[in-house]
């Protein structure tokens, strides 16, 4: 097989029903030639917090920013263009995303934002959100019959007297 050199028309008519299957769910709208891409994400839910990976190869973790703001959690970065042309070099195909890149999750309030921890390992790039413990302990709450309430704040306060020897006495 020959390779070609890559005119632009080549993806202006997708060759089968698959193909634009999948250029229609894997490409938003209206962005092609521009200088972003959108990393592949995986995200769950664990008991202690949520777990957030995202696909990043070639990019330092120098390039890459996580900001945590009002309930939402943006990742961001870009990923630059550093090959050249040159040497005997030139490019048939080039399929690989390069720009600028953000991606935002919107976190339940049962998150504990100072605990947010993130490694970059082989490429991935893994974000720890734990959930705050004082938020997510279930509580019980009694109910009282008004009687009760009413009784507990009319109740007869007793006056205390200190002794001399420091024991308390009632008057």
């Amino acid at each position: 097989m020959a390779l070609t050199r890559y005119s632009g028309m080549e993806n202006a008519m997708p060759q089968t029903f698959s193909s634009m299957l999948d250029r229609f769910f894997n490409e938003p709208v209206n962005t092609r030639g521009l200088s972003s891409f959108t990393p592949h994400v995986d995200a769950c839910e664990t008991e202690n917090g949520y777990e957030i990976e995202v696909a990043l190869p070639g990019i330092r973790k120098e390039d890459i920013t996580i900001d945590f703001q009002e309930g939402r959690l943006t990742i961001s970065g870009e990923r630059k263009f550093e090959k050249q042309e040159g040497n005997g070099k030139r490019y048939q195909i080039l399929e690989t995303q390069y720009g600028s890149f953000s991606r935002t999750f919107y976190l339940p309030d049962n998150v504990n934002p100072d605990q947010i921890a993130a490694r970059m390992e082989n490429g991935m790039l893994q974000v720890h959100v734990p959930k705050d413990e004082h938020k997510t302990m279930k509580r019980r709450i009694s109910i009282t019959d008004s009687d009760e309430a009413a009784g507990s704040s009319t109740s007869k306060t007793k006056k205390v007297k200190a002794s001399d020897n420091g024991k308390s006495v009632e008057a």
